[in-house]
């Protein structure tokens, strides 16, 4: 992939889901999404520009033609399997969510350490048991991975997805998680993001 930040990466799915809201197919411009967005236009053009996209001076881009070069870039047309160790509350939600293959990603299965969950199936998803991490990771061809377990045993299963030759981890758990050269980590720590959210309504008031 083209060295692009990731900061930069996480901003090309907000335009990419703003345009699908948008009827008809004619033509946008980067201003408009900016403002539309509440971003610089500048930056959206930059952004952009990563993609394949080709805008028109004075007009700017074809909604369907940049719909489609968002969705090449960041790989929505390909498909990929990705797994999810911790079948709880948090674990259950994500196995039920559809919006995974938006973006040409299926999560294939599960995995859990309780006896009573493994062998059932949430959402259509299979449970399996974490002593056939390696073996069903193999099988799936899964390259991606969602933790969802607590915070005391998430490092040692980081560990094994590593092993498993797993390349990049979703963590739910409330963690930084230490993994080998290689091998990227995306933190999702909702009660953080909570406690900021809180803080900020506080200071504002």
């Amino acid at each position: 992939m083209t060295d692009i930040s990731v900061t930069c990466l996480q901003r090309l799915p907000i335009y990419l889901n703003y345009l699908k809201t948008l009827d008809g197919d004619g033509f946008i411009s980067s201003g408009a999404i900016a403002r539309a967005l509440g971003m610089g236009e500048v930056l959206v053009r930059k952004d952009l520009a990563y993609t394949a996209a080709q805008g028109k001076s004075r007009v700017g881009y074809k909604k369907s033609e940049l719909i489609s070069a968002l969705e090449d870039f960041l790989g929505c047309n390909n498909k990929e399997n990705a797994v999810l160790i911790g079948a709880g509350g948090i674990g259950s939600a994500l196995l039920a969510y559809g919006g995974f293959k938006n973006y040409g990603i299926e999560l294939a299965a599960a995995f859990d350490s309780d006896d009573k969950k493994v062998g059932t199936e949430i959402s259509g998803k299979p449970v399996f048991s974490m002593s056939q991490l390696k073996e069903k990771i193999k099988e799936l061809g899964a390259s991606l991975a969602v933790i969802c377990v607590p915070a005391s045993v998430a490092q040692t299963v980081a560990d094994e997805l590593c092993t498993c030759g797993v390349k990049a981890i979703l963590n739910f758990a409330p963690v930084l998680l230490r993994v080998k050269d290689g091998v990227t980590v995306r933190n999702i720590d909702v009660a953080a993001n909570l406690a900021i959210l809180s803080s900020i309504s506080v200071h504002k008031n």
